[in-house]
């Protein structure tokens, strides 16, 4: 057998490493890679789940094109090409390049992904999207706070006194993260769930403490209230290194009981937890990204914020605020959420955008020239967007639309053309994670199945069929010089080794560990800034922290707050079509708490009818004490096949910064059906 050493390319904090075994050229085993500290037991259920993923006898590995009748025949890979070329060169010829829409998911990192950008460059640009479903109002947040988005290495965990995992479910989503977790308990942590849910992660900690959704804000800054009232704060650290103390501490309004009022949480434990965090010694608030897709999702992370910047638990071992670390994007000239900043040069050809957070109204609102070609790659919009059913309407309204997929996704049934998109073995590639500091190398292991080829390849050879060049610097390289492409894009960047890359996962040297440890911030004061006119003149809201209602649209009368977390069997829409996932996953249900069951009649597996102004999704339920009252949760990424489609109930809106998607707004009501 042959043994590589491999990463998992998909959007997941873990950014997983681990060994690859083959024979015959085809993968057998796949087994942990202990040289990453941060993923040393391999990964998990949905890394095991590529030996069924890449040979899957579902997987597409030819093109096919939609016919009359509305199913799919497989087409050659020079007819598909050559059709979608003609209609990219039909569409700018009579339109221009802006009636072409190129939409881009985030399910396969990578700096091949490059190439694509590339592309639609040179094609002399296209409609695109901006913002970010999943993170970008805490990223912005943590931005405008301390300059730079990172923190300590994730096994430094080890170090701290005491944990608050804020609306972080990391035993389903960040499975990794509780090797370290587990180990600071060992050395006597303490750890603290605040979560609306009983998640797994809350069965394992000392305390849960359950707001309701969409008040984190409120308890944040109750608790700073505590803390300064009871002369807890680090008065030097603040002297040295805050700007806009004074202000904050004078705007403090929220008590512990004003906040219990909010929150529903009872004041003597929030003082208790505020009292605890500041005496910890070595506090690390580890915040989840759920909590930032509301209206206030900005304000509600740079609240959470406040705790670590007061008690001075900034730089140091065991401290800090944990919601992203970019610190292994070294490659990247700029780290999201930039889009939205739009004087940048390079951008030209794509300033004509739309929200992805308000995907449908944006595209009818879109003026001449309307969208007259689709391509979509490395996402599942018919599903993932939020207001879905206007989002199928655009998409409906679209004449050509070409998807770039491995399995028949909601997306991809609504193509005319498909194309197979490459696996994880099968085209090397370079890797960042959001979470471990580790850049990593992804080598090629296997051959290509049927007729895939690399998306890499696709460009080129449209390039080709359209007389488009490949630009001086190469952008669009051919397929055999796509491996020397590939180093020569990461060769001018300095801070590691390239033989030790090849190797093995690798820490670059300008890594900052602790983060902050410098306390140098880049920040317009050079100080972490709880005042920040930046966060007024970018995004319109109050200079300091402040706790802002989640918006209701109206529907306030509706008695459930709908969320849909991410849970361990897939990473959004992937995996779940797997039969090794479904072995050992039960069916989506919407779950409700048993005091709401109640009052409403229900038992477990009793079929209903969740609604709102915007559409209705039916399903069984399930009771269960793990949910707060009035709240509603069903998983998102569901396939309309499994019973999904949860998004149509979800208003088309954007987060309070970032550009992200205020998915967990959304109230609902909820009828019994007849069996």
């Amino acid at each position: 057998m042959k043994e590589f050493i491999t990463v998992c390319p998909r959007n997941c904090y873990s950014t997983c490493s681990f060994k690859v075994f083959t024979e015959d050229g085809r993968v057998k085993r796949i087994l942990p890679y202990e040289g990453n500290l941060a993923t040393p037991e391999g990964p998990c259920i949905k890394g095991l789940s590529y030996l069924e993923r890449e040979y899957s006898p579902d997987r597409i590995i030819y093109p096919l094109m939609r016919q009359p009748d509305g199913t799919f025949a497989r087409i050659s890979t020079d007819e598909a090409l050559a059709l979608i070329a003609a209609r990219l060169t039909e569409a700018r010829e009579k339109h221009g390049p802006h009636s072409v829409l190129f939409y881009k998911g985030s399910g396969y990192s990578g700096l091949s992904n490059d190439i694509a950008g590339n592309f639609w460059k040179l094609f002399g640009g296209a409609t695109t999207t901006y913002g970010n479903l999943c993170w970008p109002a805490g990223l912005e947040a943590v931005r405008l706070t301390l300059g730079e988005v990172k923190h300590n290495l994730p096994w430094d965990l080890a170090n701290a006194s005491m944990i608050i995992l804020w609306g972080k479910n990391s035993a389903e989503t960040n499975v990794q993260e509780m090797i370290h977790i587990e180990k600071a308990r060992q050395n006597g942590a303490k750890v603290v769930v605040i979560d609306p849910r009983r998640t797994l992660t809350a069965d394992k900690a000392d305390m849960l403490i359950r707001p309701r959704p969409g008040t984190d804000a409120a308890l944040a800054l109750a608790m700073a209230r505590v803390i300064i009232d009871r002369g807890m704060t680090d008065r030097e650290f603040i002297r040295k290194h805050v700007a806009g103390f004074d202000e904050f501490k004078a705007s403090l309004q929220m008590t512990p009981d004003k906040a219990q009022e909010i929150t529903g949480v009872p004041a003597d434990e929030i003082i208790e937890l505020a009292v605890a965090a500041a005496g910890a010694g070595r506090l690390t608030i580890i915040a989840g990204y759920g909590l930032q897709r509301y209206t206030n999702g900005g304000q509600t992370i740079r609240s959470l914020l406040t705790i670590p910047v007061i008690t001075g638990m900034i730089g140091k071992p065991g401290c800090g605020f944990n919601f992203a670390s970019l610190q292994s994007y070294i490659f990247d000239d700029l780290k999201e959420p930039l889009s939205y900043y739009p004087d940048r040069e390079s951008d030209k050809p794509f300033r004509r955008a739309i929200s992805m957070a308000k995907f449908g109204p944006d595209f009818f609102a879109l003026k001449e020239p309307g969208i007259k070609v689709a391509w979509i790659e490395r996402g599942n919009p018919l599903i993932q967007l939020p207001g879905s059913g206007e989002v199928r309407k655009a998409f409906e309204s679209v004449p050509f639309k070409v998807v770039v997929e491995q399995f028949m996704t909601d997306t991809a049934a609504m193509a005319d053309i498909i194309l197979p998109a490459k696996g994880i073995f099968e085209q090397a590639d370079v890797v960042g994670s959001y979470w471990n500091p580790y850049a990593q190398y992804k080598p090629k292991i296997t051959d290509l199945p049927g007729e895939v080829i690399p998306e890499s390849e696709i460009y080129w050879r449209l390039a080709q069929l359209m007389g488009i060049s490949s630009g001086e610097d190469n952008s669009l390289p051919a397929p055999g010089d796509y491996d020397s492409w590939l180093m020569e894009r990461i060769s001018h960047t300095p801070g590691f080794r390239l033989d030790e890359l090849l190797g093995k996962p690798v820490i670059p040297e300008q890594n900052e560990h602790p983060a902050y440890a410098n306390m140098k911030f880049d920040t317009p004061s050079g100080k972490i800034e709880l005042w920040s006119d930046r966060a007024v003149k970018l995004w319109g809201v109050n200079p300091l922290p402040t706790y802002e209602p989640p918006a209701d649209f109206g529907e306030s009368h509706l008695p459930f707050r709908l969320m849909t977390p991410n849970i361990a069997s897939r990473i959004h829409s992937q995996f779940g079509n797997l039969e090794v996932i479904k072995s050992v996953v039960e069916q989506p249900v919407w779950e409700i708490s048993v005091a709401d069951a109640r009052r409403r009649g229900l038992r477990s597996g009793d079929k209903i009818r969740v609604f709102n102004s915007r559409g209705e999704v039916a399903g069984r339920v399930r009771v269960t004490p793990r949910v707060k009252s009035g709240s509603l949760v069903f998983p998102n990424g569901i396939w309309l096949g499994e019973g999904g489609g949860v998004n149509i109930l979800i208003e088309p809106s954007e987060t309070d910064m970032g550009h992200g998607a205020a998915f967990h707004n959304t109230r609902a009501d909820i009828e019994k059906l007849k069996p």
